[in-house]
């Protein structure tokens, strides 16, 4: 298969014929090539405890056509202790390059049996890797941490944005070697629960300003983003509101946003990169699994009383548990922001093409 442009929301194949397997994954460019790398969710269909099968690399010269690398991090099936293992909830790979040490830093998110989310750190000497755990475990600034985006200034300060699970999105300085936090950081967008609280972070620079990109706190079911602008890597960040404004089923073209990344060579085009995690559910209404997180989080509901609307809701079919998923077939939504003063809008497109834009 050969393309030309852009098909947002349909099967995407790779150079062999075969589904691409970059989840919650974002783009590099490094020296005419593009890497994109994610979660490689090609053995997770919800039928086992299979969560991911390592993280997967692609590259590509024209970002329509992208060759399979295999895979950077592999799975560890053999250590059932490790956070690389296949049932351990792994999420949202994200590689940063470090010039000082001249090695390329990879985050990754876990989500633990105790319910606590902490971080596993891998550093390599290539963006193919092979990468080795530096850091496992991680509880940044002690606390709970979940989806989160990477970012380098241009002076090779590095900071970590990142959901402290449930509450708030913190904006925290790394260190010189980017494998762990300093201690000083900032806090933003503070909710009370799910979900409304804000994940999957997406943060990119345009004329000075700091956009972040976020979805609220639903799972794999979609929901409105948000984007918020700042003029400092900390803030303070300004809601401007939902990209998707066109989107009547409020949920983001049935997408979430895992990254933002500037084409080279162009003049203002940027890339929103997501994933349709459950395209078979497209006709699930958000309202429905908002109610679901509203009961989930009624402090003042009778147990006895939100056990039954849960129970019926699960019936209906309106929340079905992420790790019952078939994320193996999980699209991608792919679509470039259109500027309005500072406001970033994402239209719908059927099909498009970079060449398009000047």
């Amino acid at each position: 298969m050969h393309y030309q442009a852009f098909h947002p929301g349909q099967v995407w194949l790779d150079t062999e014929g075969k589904r691409i397997h970059a989840h919650g994954g974002s783009v590099m460019y490094l020296d005419g090539t593009y890497y994109w790398y994610g979660e490689n969710k090609e053995r997770t269909t919800g039928e086992d405890k299979i969560w991911h099968w390592g993280v997967r690399c692609y590259t590509s010269k024209d970002l329509y056509n992208w060759e399979d690398k295999g895979m950077i991090i592999e799975p560890r099936p053999e250590d059932p202790d490790s956070s690389l293992h296949p049932e351990s909830m792994m999420d949202r790979p994200h590689i940063i390059y470090n010039e000082k040490t001249k090695k390329f830093v990879c985050w990754l998110k876990i989500m633990n049996k105790d319910n606590t989310q902490s971080e596993t750190i891998l550093t390599a000497d290539d963006i193919l890797g092979p990468y080795t755990i530096v850091r496992e475990g991680l509880r940044p600034l002690n606390m709970s941490a979940g989806d989160f985006d990477l970012a380098v200034a241009p002076d090779g300060k590095a900071y970590y944005y990142f959901e402290r699970v449930h509450s708030e999105t913190i904006c925290a300085d790394l260190t010189e070697d980017y494998t762990d936090v300093t201690g000083y950081y900032s806090t933003h967008f503070p909710h009370p629960h799910p979900p409304y609280v804000r994940e999957a972070t997406a943060h990119f620079t345009r004329k000075g300003k700091h956009y972040l990109v976020t979805s609220g706190t639903t799972g794999y079911m979609p929901n409105p983003s948000e984007v918020a602008i700042a003029d400092t890597w900390h803030g303070p960040y300004t809601v401007l509101g939902d990209p998707h404004p066109e989107d009547e089923s409020r949920t983001s073209y049935h997408s979430q946003i895992s990254s933002v990344f500037k084409v080279e060579g162009k003049k203002d085009l940027y890339i929103a990169v997501a994933d349709r995690w459950a395209p078979n559910e497209m006709d699930v209404p958000y309202e429905a699994y908002k109610d679901f997180f509203d009961t989930v989080f009624d402090e003042e509901m009778d147990p006895k009383e939100k056990k039954e609307v849960l129970e019926k809701q699960m019936q209906q079919n309106l929340w079905i548990p992420d790790d019952k998923k078939n994320t193996s077939l999980a699209d991608y939504v792919w679509l470039p922001f259109r500027f309005d003063g500072e406001m970033a809008y994402l239209d719908w497109k059927d099909e498009w093409r970079i060449e398009d834009y000047e």
